[in-house]
Order: structure tokens, then C-alpha cells, then sequence
């Protein structure tokens, strides 16, 4: 079994920044790539960003130059640093990670940016 928690959520105003982690542990040979999806109330839940074991990134397009995501492979720990928020950016924050074909899930934190 894998583990992913997830830390760093909470309120920020408009144009401000946040960081979050998300630690794995348990069964986590073969931890392949991690990501951030995120689900704002009444909407799907979508990718933001990920990075694979091999440090390649992937943007989604609203968050490109504004969110960086990175990895320390050493603590298993994933990092989604978000500089110059937006409203459309309330949400909340899912870790995730994909563990010898199988994906996992943290509980998610909340990100409420104001106006």
C-alpha cells in the first residue's frame, strides 16, 4: 500500500503564492511519475501538472508559467510551488502517484484564492 500526504494548503489573495508537498510512503518501489490534479466545486477533476521519475514535466495550459512542479527523489516527496494565483485557481489540491502500474491518490487540501 502507498501513502501520499499532502501539505501546504490554505487561503491566499490574488497574485500571491503558495507551495505545496506531498510526501509518499509504504510500498513505494518503483514510484514512477507524480502530479497535482485539482477539482473546483461543480467541475471534473483535472491535471495541473506532473513530473516523472526522470524529471520530465508536463503543464496544464491555464497554470503554464505560473506553477512549477519538482521532485526529490531521495524523500519521495513531490513539490507544486504556485506563484502568481488567480481565483480559477480555488480548488482543491490532489496529490497523486503512479507505483508499478497503479495510481494512488492523497486526500486532497484546499487552495481558496480571493479576490
Amino acid at each position: 500500500q502507498v501513502q501520499l500526504v499532502e501539505s501546504g494548503g490554505g487561503l491566499e489573495q490574488l497574485g500571491g503564492s503558495l507551495r505545496l508537498s506531498c510526501a509518499a510512503s509504504g510500498s513505494i518501489f518503483g514510484l514512477n511519475t507524480m502530479g497535482w490534479y485539482r477539482q473546483a466545486t461543480g467541475k471534473q477533476r483535472e491535471l495541473v501538472a506532473e513530473i516523472s521519475s526522470g524529471s520530465s514535466t508536463y503543464y496544464a495550459d491555464s497554470v503554464k508559467g505560473r506553477f512549477t512542479v519538482s521532485r526529490d527523489n531521495a524523500k519521495n516527496t513531490v513539490y507544486l510551488q504556485m506563484n502568481s494565483l488567480k481565483p480559477e485557481d480555488t480548488a482543491v489540491y490532489y496529490c497523486n502517484a503512479r507505483v508499478r502500474g497503479l495510481v494512488y491518490w492523497g486526500k486532497g487540501t484546499l487552495i481558496t484564492v480571493s479576490s
